[in-house]
């Protein structure tokens, strides 16, 4: 008689109502994974998400939750701990944007940026990383934007924010290396997603003229390189940043 399967890895995807998060819940799906998500406030949206990461075969919980509030953050984790055991693989990709020039953007902009996209990417990981320790092993997968190394004009918030991820995730990779913890940064470039889906044809015009590739990049193309890095395979790579972006940052 051969030995009960064991269950896949208990995975945590922030912002996954859409876009890069829901490609991501799918590719970690597809590789075997529990997985668990949160969003914001898009109800329908986190509907489809599940589905379609059921439709992979594995089990999903779907979780409202507010990255930037410490306590939200706190009944999620209480919730999938419930549900499938400790997170093991951490893939924070909740974000907004609030663009807008310099001399123009509110104090409330800046701080709503900075809050979600930088801060929630601390509570998550703190609140992650003790677990992760006592069972040495984790991955912690943080999504940042090729603007975080190039900056965007009228995004200085968002700039900031996704520059903020590198230093962050290069001192958790420093700070957990031993305990088998890796933390890296994933940096799409021009992704087509609603967001982009919002922005004036000029723009698109823009961006496949300036990439490289000539082309935007899709969601999935970034889920298989964030599903990589949360792999076994992976486990040598640390304290990296990855651009996903058609050559646009050329490695930076």
């Amino acid at each position: 008689m051969s030995a009960p399967e064991s269950p896949g890895r208990v995975a945590f995807v922030t912002g996954a109502s859409r876009g890069i998060g829901r490609a991501v819940g799918v590719a970690l799906g597809a590789a075997g994974c529990r997985v668990a998500f949160c969003y914001s406030a898009d109800t329908e949206g986190a509907k489809e998400t599940q589905a379609a990461i059921e439709a992979t075969g594995a089990e999903v919980l779907a979780l409202q939750a507010d990255v930037a509030d410490p306590a939200s953050v706190e009944h999620a984790f209480d919730e999938i701990e419930a549900t499938f055991g400790p997170v093991e693989l951490l893939v924070n990709n909740a974000g907004i944007t609030r663009d807008g020039l310099l001399m123009r953007m509110s104090d409330e902009h800046w701080s709503d940026v900075l809050q979600t996209n930088l801060t929630g990417a601390f509570h998550t990981i703190r609140r992650a990383t003790p677990k992760m320790m006592r069972g040495r092993f984790g991955r912690i997968v943080n999504v940042s934007s090729v603007s975080g190394q190039t900056g965007q004009a009228g995004q200085a918030n968002y700039s900031a924010a996704k520059a903020g991820l590198v230093g962050l995730s290069r001192a958790v990779a420093r700070e957990l290396a031993t305990r088998g913890i890796t933390c890296n940064v994933v940096a799409p470039g021009p992704i087509v997603t609603s967001m982009t889906d919002r922005l004036p044809d000029d723009w698109r015009q823009w961006a496949e003229q300036t990439v490289p590739l000539g082309r935007l990049g899709n969601p999935d193309e970034v889920a298989a390189v964030v599903a990589f890095l949360c792999s076994d395979a992976a486990g040598y790579v640390t304290g990296a940043i990855v651009p996903v972006d058609g050559g646009l940052g050329m490695g930076h």
